[in-house]
């Protein structure tokens, strides 16, 4: 399956550190996109997006392939993966290299994007994605798409983003275990926001914050291109084992407690609730009340806001914002999340659901499955930048081959 984009068939695996989701996608006629098989399952092996139990998480991949196999009536070959995690980090980076011809080709882009990557690069890490801020041709103005323009020398800003080999091979080496070749890696965040921003917040400047279970991922647009990244350590299993310490219960009660009962600031509690819960040893029962929750939920969700405010502040990403932000992932679920981003950013927030040009299941249309869609968007995209660049010509196609390479030349 998935062996070419002729195939019609493309899959992707969203591994995070509380859910393994596979989803499998086949193009109709014309560019209708239709799901024809999900696979979910609990992910065991991973802590903060990194592979901590090789053997748990090959078990966890293999169980949602299993199930979105089944329901596809196909074999899963080949996907797509997300990465997320603390290993993440990314900088900002300039090239410049004088124009050949006079006109701007596909090799000029692709040597000023290998000039902008001429980096020095910390042991151990290895480049994940070079992605085009704008170009600049003469020192004039700023322009997305320098293709076909005039000019003697052609300079970028280019935003890249780089993660740990070891991490990155674990997570191949557990895919490929399970059954699967890996013919990309994205990162999560890039994924998210293709799936949940709309071309003017992008264009105009907007943040959109994943809230994961291990990590949070942010990322900043404007001009319709990356502006910041960054992995943030506090997500929603930290507001679970901030309940199940709080409330002396079970991890797996704390999680069901904060799911139904769970919300960021008491102003949206209607009235002080009694709620049962498991007592940590699991035998008995105790009742709690529902502003003891809230007093557990609420700093640890402003903790969060504020790690993102701060970042904000210190990298001066501001005028960058213009929109405002975009809460997603399963943690934009948690009730009062939403105005207390409002009150503390003071700025407009709002939850993503995921926005795709192709009908999706209703049991899929909630935000923890932005990523999961936003990776079938890039699949997709990329397969069919892919195939008009073979209507070109094998030099062009050369070109695209090595930028591909670029990307993800861990491989």
């Amino acid at each position: 399956m998935a062996k070419g984009f002729n195939d019609r068939i493309v899959a992707t695996i969203d591994v995070g550190t509380t859910k393994i989701c596979v989803l499998v996608a086949k193009q109709l006629d014309g560019q209708e996109i239709e799901i024809i098989g999900c696979g979910k399952a609990p992910s065991d092996g991973l802590s903060k997006g990194v592979v901590v139990d090789v053997a748990k998480t090959i078990y966890s991949i293999r169980a949602a392939l299993k199930e979105a196999e089944l329901m596809a009536g196909m074999p899963i070959e080949s996907v797509t993966v997300g990465i997320s995690g603390s290993h993440i980090s990314s900088l900002n980076s300039q090239g410049v290299v004088p124009i050949k011809r006079g006109d701007i080709r596909e090799g000029d882009i692709a040597a000023v994007l290998a000039a902008a990557r001429a980096i020095p690069i910390p042991d151990g890490q290895q480049v994940l994605h070079i992605l085009p801020q704008y170009y600049v041709i003469d020192g004039r103005d700023k322009v997305i798409d320098p293709l076909g323009m005039h000019g003697i020398r052609l300079e970028v800003q280019a935003h890249i983003i780089l993660g740990a080999i070891a991490s990155v091979q674990n997570l191949v080496k557990c895919c490929e275990s399970a059954g699967v070749t890996v013919q990309d890696i994205v990162l999560e965040q890039l994924a998210s926001a293709l799936c949940v921003l709309s071309e003017d917040e992008q264009k105009l400047g907007v943040a959109v914050l994943d809230i994961g279970g291990g990590t949070s991922d942010f990322a900043v647009y404007q001009y319709g291109s990356i502006r910041h990244t960054k992995v943030l350590p506090v997500a929603g299993n930290h507001f679970t084992n901030d309940i199940a310490v709080g409330l002396c219960t079970t991890l797996k009660d704390a999680e069901r407690v904060k799911k139904e009962h769970g919300t960021a600031g008491s102003e949206e509690a209607m009235q002080d609730e009694f709620i049962e819960v498991e007592m940590v040893h699991g035998e008995q029962k105790q009742v709690v009340h529902s502003s003891d929750l809230i007093r557990i939920i609420e700093p640890r969700a402003q903790e969060l806001l504020s790690i993102v405010h701060d970042e904000i502040i210190k990298r001066h990403l501001e005028h960058f914002i213009t929109t405002g932000i975009v809460l997603t992932g399963g943690g934009s679920l948690l009730k009062g999340i939403q105005p207390l981003a409002e009150k503390l950013f003071d700025m407009p927030v709002r939850i993503g659901h995921p926005k795709v040009p192709f009908s999706i299941p209703d049991s899929l249309q909630s935000p923890i499955y932005a990523t999961g869609y936003g990776l079938l968007l890039h699949t997709i995209k990329k397969l069919k930048a892919n195939e008009t660049s073979d209507l070109h010509g094998p030099l062009i196609k050369k070109v695209f081959n090595r930028m591909k390479a670029w990307m993800v030349d861990f491989f």
